[in-house]
């Protein structure tokens, strides 16, 4: 019986099993953070389906929220990732893309049938365009620096929150009479062409890395009453902040302009003589003959 079951010794030589090498918490936590993000966006979609609409609107708000942070918990980490990057530029076409664009189709678009569901369309895609044009931008190795302080277009968080504005003011009594379908078609279309469009704006990505230390006291106190107002008034401040951003598009790409052609005034002056006069050459001949 013993011959029957030999004792088994592994070969020294035979290669060992395969073992996965463990991944760092740090790379894990900010990809926790879009999944979340992702899980909001989804749910909106499901309460704009059972039309409730108020709830969808916070959780696409939270959403951008979960959206603008988690990039910076990556970077404070040291746990960036090609992953991360594509896994955020995934989630965000769901939840600034396709989410408030359904939202807005099942609140006042369906009223214009095939037309509000073609704007729809237009605004999704017009988010997946502006992502992508975003990854590409990324690999620009001659890209100046100074042009991080600006997005190409509205960013993908802006023109979500930005759509919704006919939503928050309908929460806040405005009345959906026949004319409003019209209306928010119209505007949803103007922020889809904002959204790809080239119009630079203000991103604030190197805004509060030093901060003075007498502004320390004063940046906590309106933070808290920021905070306290969009707990007690959240569409009344959502209405605002919708507002002031439109209207703060028109400053940001004249500073963009203006910078630009500081930076073009700087390069014809540390120019050679040769490239900043091209006639200067012909003259010189000239005068000599």
């Amino acid at each position: 019986m013993d011959d029957l079951f030999p004792p088994f010794a592994p070969d020294a030589n035979e290669p060992r099993p395969r073992r996965f090498k463990p991944v760092p918490f740090r790379m894990i936590a900010p990809n926790m953070i879009t999944l979340m993000a992702l899980c909001l966006g989804l749910t909106a979609i499901r309460l704009a389906f059972e039309g409730k609409f108020e709830p969808a609107v916070i959780a696409i708000v939270a959403a951008a929220f979960l959206d603008g942070i988690d990039g910076r918990v990556a970077r404070m980490l040291k746990g960036t990732s090609r992953f991360g990057a594509e896994l955020d530029s995934l989630a965000d076409f769901v939840n600034f893309g396709c989410a408030p664009a359904l939202i807005l189709y099942g609140f006042a678009l369906k009223e214009l049938k095939s037309v509000g569901w073609i704007v729809a369309l237009i605004f999704a895609i017009a988010m997946a365009l502006r992502l992508a044009r975003f990854n590409a931008m990324l690999d620009d190795p001659n890209r100046p620096a100074w042009k991080k302080d600006f997005f190409v277009g509205m960013p993908a968080p802006a023109g979500a929150l930005t759509v919704m504005l006919p939503l928050y003011l309908h929460f806040l009594g405005l009345p959906l009479e026949r004319w409003a379908a019209p209306v928010v078609l119209g505007y949803m279309l103007c922020i889809a062409l904002l959204v790809v469009s080239t119009v630079p704006t203000f991103s604030g990505k190197t805004v509060g890395k030093r901060v003075p230390r007498e502004a320390v006291l004063p940046i906590f106190l309106v933070g808290v009453a920021a905070f306290g107002l969009l707990i007690s008034f959240p569409f009344e401040a959502m209405v605002a902040l919708a507002i002031g951003y439109l209207v703060t598009l028109p400053i940001g790409a004249a500073q963009y302009r203006r910078r630009a052609k500081a930076e073009a005034r700087a390069a014809a002056t540390l120019a050679p003589p040769d490239d900043r006069d091209p006639g200067g050459s012909e003259r010189d001949r000239a005068v000599d003959s």
